[in-house]
């Protein structure tokens, strides 16, 4: 290198220094040093790692649905979540460098335009699996439900923290009905699975919240009679149950069969794995990129991968929660609260699918699971999380004087 060029870079260096410097007021320098720089760090392995575990699901995949076309061979389904991620990754940026404001407007608008896209689905979506839950675009399809998630729980966060300011308004009332009517419009295409994601993190939003005990009972009894009349006039919930609980050896592609075989291949790698490539229970198991990657992980990996994972999304949960303990702002608790809440009960479920404790609920692994929809859906909302969770280093907050702001 000579000296030119020396110089070149070290002026371009320390240009970029200039503007993350601490002293500096640029936009890119603020974001810098307010992001949760730890749980940005968190993400990025999470989505490496899917795409590791993509690229071991790919085969067998593309073997199951390639219907003898040489376009869908071998890595093809690892190539496009490449594209996804790539995708991806400048929104998630993006959406964690917005102000307050401007994300809350963003969730307020999306959950209105992702509702009327829900309205729309049982009646014109594509039907894949015998379900209704994607717009086709053309080209490419989107599943509503997914951009929902996000954008829904940063509105449920605004509305619930004005109890902060006024106990007697009825946000909960109204938090409930819009998830009463979210949930009725997915069971139409049907969806129990993201159904009982609402739920469950609306409960959580309420924990949070402060909501007495009295009342979380009421809704735990609530919720326990919700399924009892799910399994009595919901057909795909009683399905679902009865093929889980009282499996029929005659059915091969029962759902119990479909967790029986994720068992199998989670734990036929055993503690580290068969290696990369190397398994092959993965070509028997169905949707071995989606729903069932957790166990390809297994698998090709070994269980210590699985933990891994499974401690990765955990720390997620313990870094959001940790860092909302002195928080003063009731929106930004609830946000950022039910935003990481969201992603432990997916993940959750997932891997309670795959284990064999649970009935198959065709539940992605976040950032871990193939999908165009659900990489971007998840990158809005670890934007938003890393958004609500960014922190002016130089104030001091202290946990015994906090005092909720409200949204």
């Amino acid at each position: 290198m000579t000296d030119t060029m020396r110089g070149t870079a070290l002026a371009k260096r320390s240009k970029m220094a200039d503007r993350l410097g601490r002293g500096s007021q640029s936009p890119l320098a603020t974001w810098f040093w307010e992001i949760d720089r730890v749980l940005l760090l968190l993400a990025l392995v999470l989505i490496a790692i899917g795409l590791v575990a993509v690229a071991a699901a790919s085969p067998a995949s593309a073997l199951r649905y390639s219907d003898g076309e040489s376009r869908v061979a071998g890595m093809y389904y690892f190539w496009r979540q490449a594209g996804w991620v790539a995708a991806s990754l400048p929104v998630m940026l993006g959406v964690s460098m917005l102000p307050i404001k401007a994300a809350r407007r963003l969730a307020l608008l999306g959950t209105a335009v992702c509702i009327a896209c829900l309205l729309v689905v049982p009646f014109a979506g594509a039907e894949v699996n015998g379900a209704r839950r994607w717009i086709g675009l053309g080209f490419m399809k989107f599943q509503p439900s997914e951009f929902l998630k996000p954008l829904w729980i940063v509105t449920t966060a605004w509305l619930l923290s004005f109890k902060a300011k006024d106990p007697e308004l009825p946000v909960i009332v109204i938090t409930g009905a819009l998830t009463a009517v979210i949930g009725a419009l997915l069971m139409l295409q049907p969806d129990f699975g993201q159904t009982m994601i609402f739920a469950s993190v609306w409960v959580i939003l309420l924990m949070i919240a402060g909501i007495s005990p009295r009342a979380i009972g009421m809704l735990g009894g609530a919720g326990v009679a919700g399924v009892v009349a799910a399994y009595f006039f919901y057909d795909t919930a009683r399905i679902r149950i009865d093929s889980f609980l009282f499996p029929d050896p005659d059915k091969a592609m029962s759902d119990h069969y479909q967790t029986d075989m994720a068992h199998a291949t989670l734990t036929g790698g055993g503690i580290t794995g068969t290696g990369p490539g190397g398994g092959q229970a993965k070509f028997r198991l169905p949707e071995a990129h989606t729903d069932y990657i957790y166990s390809v992980v297994g698998e090709e990996f070994g269980l210590i991968a699985c933990a891994i994972i499974a401690i990765l999304f955990l720390a997620v949960l313990v870094r959001v929660f940790v860092k909302l303990l002195d928080e003063e702002d009731a929106f930004r608790l609830l946000a950022a609260g039910g935003l990481a809440s969201q992603l432990g009960v997916q993940a959750l479920i997932n891997m309670a699918v795959n284990t064999g404790i649970a009935p198959s609920k065709g539940m992605t692994l976040p950032f871990i699971s193939y999908g165009g929809s659900s990489m971007v859906a998840l990158s809005i909302g670890m934007g938003l999380l890393l958004a609500f969770t960014r922190r002016n280093p130089y104030l001091k907050r202290s946990p015994y004087s906090a005092k909720w702001k409200g949204g």
